[in-house]
């Protein structure tokens, strides 16, 4: 295996990263995003316009691990800077659902015709707007929003009918950046 596995990230203009001790601060046009990324041998440092994940004797989990952080940095950045959305569609045939966000929950009232609303817990600062039969979702964080969206559609799984008859349900149908 090569010694050089090396891996770098160019900061782009409007970005500012802050590295303290594990900690690691991403601060761009569209807020802050804060995480703490460490594991054993590895080292990520802080040069001029570039941030370089490295490993002085790089194992297979080593190399692994630097390709898993350099992403997470590289998400951490693309997050302040453009964001993330995904787009989910809203399907009924049989009861037409109604959406509301309540605090740090969306309320899918009506889903089959069930008297109590079903919950979907809303991570982090992620933003969920609902119009017409969409919803979206948005963030900086790309776990947040994902996990959101994730919530959102297991909220809506059905059990008891047959899905093929059945359909109804909040699904993605677009994951973008921006």
């Amino acid at each position: 295996m090569p010694k050089d596995l090396k891996r770098t990230l160019d900061i782009p203009e409007g970005v500012t990263v802050v590295l303290e001790g594990n900690t690691i601060s991403v601060t761009g046009p569209r807020g802050s995003s804060v995480r703490e990324l460490w594991y054993p041998g590895i080292v990520i440092a802080l040069e001029e316009k570039q941030v370089t994940v490295d490993s002085p004797n790089p194992r297979k989990k080593q190399s692994a691990m630097m390709g898993t952080i350099t992403s997470h940095i590289n998400n951490m950045i693309k997050g302040v800077t453009n964001g993330y959305t995904y787009r989910m569609k809203i399907v009924y045939s049989h009861f037409p659902i109604q959406l509301k966000v309540v605090g740090d929950h969306l309320s899918i009232g009506n889903f089959l015709g069930e008297k109590k609303p079903r919950k979907a817990k809303i991570q982090g600062d992620s933003k969920v707007e609902t119009k017409g039969d969409e919803v979206i979702v948005s963030g900086i964080a790309i776990e947040d929003v994902g996990q959101t969206a994730a919530n959102i559609q297991q909220a809506t799984k059905i059990k008891r009918f047959d899905p093929r008859v059945f359909q109804d349900g909040i699904y993605v149908v677009e994951k973008t950046t921006a």
